[in-house]
């Protein structure tokens, strides 16, 4: 019932443009269904006027000719491997991989494929999805553990880029070669609006970028020499641009997808140059961005919708576009540059000492164009590559060494132009982003990240996980506290939720209810909002960081209960302290989890205290009224990565009984208090 009251309720609240937008959409699905492809029986003269030209040799030569955002002139192995040590070696590893149809998508593993490539299975489930119109398509299979984000990955073509790469370093045909014969295969194979990789415009979306990236990689190989080819890769571009627009997901709250497919029309039509259609396409897509990057980032520079993979993936989502306008000499504003300069702040700052960002919320390793072999949950490139286009004086926010994310998008001339080889690494500083809700203490090697912030989509759940007054802890360099991350979505509904439930999160469970309820097990991306965030403090000094924050989210509990959690980071010793603090009545169930980097393993010393050992450094766990809670060792997961788990330890303390406060620390053994309960009481709330 509670499914159908949210779906009743936010259908009453559409307005009639947004109406209207569905009822265009469905008019349009009707046509697709009874006919074939838009461009069906249209031969390459017919398709070459389109843009005012002749012919397609005229029409390839003519968007050869254009800019692209993207480096793709020939990269000198030598400087590469410079600025980004054995970087030449992975690629070309990597290449002989993908020649070889070796796969490894979503935690899928090294898989090897062969042609025909299954571009409709879930080949880690083995499940095929029919090839059949796309509105008649079940994406979500529920009842069987397939995952349709798999046939997606493998046809966005992301994990053929290092082919692109290698050609760019070698000019070995084999490379166009092959790039050319899959792309065929996927044409063949995926009919316009046929089949699984139609399911959403986002789709689409995501391959416009792959493949006009390939384009301006290998538009004057001799295997692309083919008027045949040419006309049927530029075809099949133009018929994502038509289906983007068509099915563009743009109605009610809108988040990553509307995003993705704006990004996509302005890189179909810069793409294009000439034509009214192409134009139509680079202004409507410009014009969405630009409505809806106040929306989805707010004035602080972060995304709404409660992840950090999220934001980084919408971050180059905006920022792909208007480089491409800049590159093609066309206006970026500056109120959207300046959302992207916030962007580039914060990711300055949440990123860890170790370039990994906090696994807040959902991930699922999108991307854009990825051209660096970091780890995907690394965010370390980001900053630099968004902040040259407008801040290139500045380019001394982080040393560019190892950033091969960097060097494959502006070349190596841009790095020898720009390059200060005596620049030290950026360090994140303390900052709180109030409006968001995150908090970050920094201090040299020490980076806390804080979430006091509602449920994500602007309230909706979306992306977002019940991990209110949860937090993330690095000192001196090593991963202490981690959060769980977020696995899988569709292929096991039962993790999906356990891994965004409130228990996966360093933050107090009370009598087993989540902070914000689930509407309903078949709804994995929606949570009721009710756990309202609450700031009470926020300071910071040289010396010491202080937050302190409660939650809503317990307030509907019979007898009610509201958590206050109070973090202090002492920057001159290295310490962190915890302290939670209860307000109700009654006697209820407490657990509060702390979930520690895989890296780590504990041992008890004592009753309340704790040895953590990482990479050969030691730091002190301990507590207080020892007596009062029962701690258990446990083994939990932690997913940094879509699809792939880890196990790590974590101590979880319980208490069913009156609420009682709890203030646990940690800290370097080499900056022991001299008296742990007196300073463990100074966090004492």
């Amino acid at each position: 019932m509670g499914l159908w009251i949210d779906r009743l309720s936010r259908a009453c609240s559409r307005s009639p443009l947004e109406i209207s937008k569905r009822v265009y959409r469905e008019l349009y699905t009707i046509r697709d269904r009874v006919f074939s492809s838009p461009l069906e029986g249209i031969n390459e003269t017919e398709f070459s006027k389109i843009f005012n030209e002749k012919d397609i040799k005229n029409l390839y030569a003519k968007i050869s000719g254009r800019p692209y955002p993207a480096y793709t002139d020939k990269m000198s192995s030598s400087k590469l491997d410079f600025f980004c040590p054995n970087e030449t070696n992975r690629v070309f590893g990597l290449a002989e991989q993908s020649l070889s149809l070796s796969v490894d998508i979503l935690g899928s593993g090294p898989v090897d494929l062969e042609f025909p490539i299954p571009w409709h299975a879930d080949f880690k489930a083995k499940y095929t999805w029919p090839n059949k119109f796309f509105r008649d398509i079940d994406i979500l299979n529920r009842g069987f553990p397939s995952d349709v984000k798999v046939p997606w990955e493998l046809s966005r073509l992301q994990w053929a880029i290092p082919i692109g790469q290698a050609y760019s370093l070698s000019n070995d045909e084999k490379y166009a070669f092959f790039i050319k014969k899959i792309i065929i295969d996927w044409i063949e194979n995926n009919p316009y609006a046929i089949g699984v990789n139609w399911a959403v415009a986002m789709e689409p979306a995501m391959r416009v970028f792959s493949w006009t990236w390939f384009f301006h990689i290998f538009k004057n190989s001799e295997a692309w020499n083919d008027s045949n080819f040419k006309f049927l890769f530029l075809r099949s571009i133009y018929e994502h641009g038509i289906f983007i627009e068509r099915y563009i997901e743009d109605y009610g709250v809108n988040g990553n997808h509307c995003v993705a497919d704006a990004a996509a029309l302005v890189f179909i039509g810069l793409f294009f140059g000439n034509g009214k259609i192409s134009e139509r396409w680079s202004n409507l897509g410009w014009e969405v961005l630009s409505t809806e990057i106040p929306k989805q980032i707010n004035q602080e520079g972060i995304n709404f919708e409660g992840s950090i993979a999220y934001h980084r993936f919408v971050s180059e989502l905006f920022f792909w576009p208007a480089k491409y306008r800049l590159n093609v000499g066309l206006h970026v504003e500056e109120s959207f540059s300046r959302h992207l300069l916030r962007v580039a702040s914060f990711s300055q700052n949440y990123t860890k000492p170790n370039g990994l960002a906090p696994l807040l919320g959902d991930g699922d390793d999108g991307r854009v164009l990825p051209f660096g072999g970091q780890a995907l949950n690394n965010h370390a490139y980001l900053p630099d590559l968004i902040l040259s286009p407008w801040e290139s004086d500045k380019q001394a926010n982080k040393n560019i060494f190892g950033n091969a994310e960097y060097l494959w998008t502006y070349g190596s001339e841009i790095i020898e132009t720009n390059f200060d080889s005596k620049l030290e690494n950026f360090k994140a500083t303390s900052v709180g982003y109030k409006n968001a809700g995150y908090f970050i203490m920094a201090s040299g090697d020490d980076h806390v990240f804080i979430d006091n912030a509602p449920v994500g989509y602007a309230g909706r759940g979306g992306h977002g996980h019940n991990d209110c007054l949860s937090f993330e802890a690095v000192i001196q360099g090593s991963p202490i506290v981690t959060d769980s991350g977020s696995f899988v979505y569709t292929a096991d509904y039962l993790k999906r939720d356990e891994f965004r439930g409130t228990y996966a999160h360093n933050t107090p469970f009370i009598d087993g209810k989540e902070q914000n309820s689930f509407i309903s097990e078949k709804e994995l991306f929606s949570l009721k909002y009710e756990a309202k965030p609450i700031l009470h403090t926020w300071q910071t000094s040289e010396e010491k960081d202080i937050f302190c924050g409660s939650h809503s989210g317990y307030e509907l509990l019979d007898e009610p209960v509201i958590p206050y959690r109070k973090i202090i980071l002492e920057k001159t010793h290295h310490r962190l302290l915890i302290n939670d603090k209860f307000l109700g009545e009654g006697i209820h169930s407490v657990i509060i989890p702390y979930r520690f980097d895989p890296a780590c393993s504990l041992t008890e010393i004592n009753v309340g205290h704790w040895l953590i050992e990482i990479n050969n450094n030691e730091f002190d766990f301990v507590y207080t009224n020892p007596m009062s809670w029962n701690v258990r060792e446990l083994f939990g997961h932690v997913s940094e990565s879509y699809g792939v788990i880890q196990e790590n330890i974590l101590l979880e303390f319980s208490r069913n009984d009156t609420l009682e406060a709890l203030t646990v620390g940690i800290y370097p053994r080499s900056s022991r208090p001299e008296n742990i309960e007196s300073w463990l009481r100074t966090a004492i709330l």
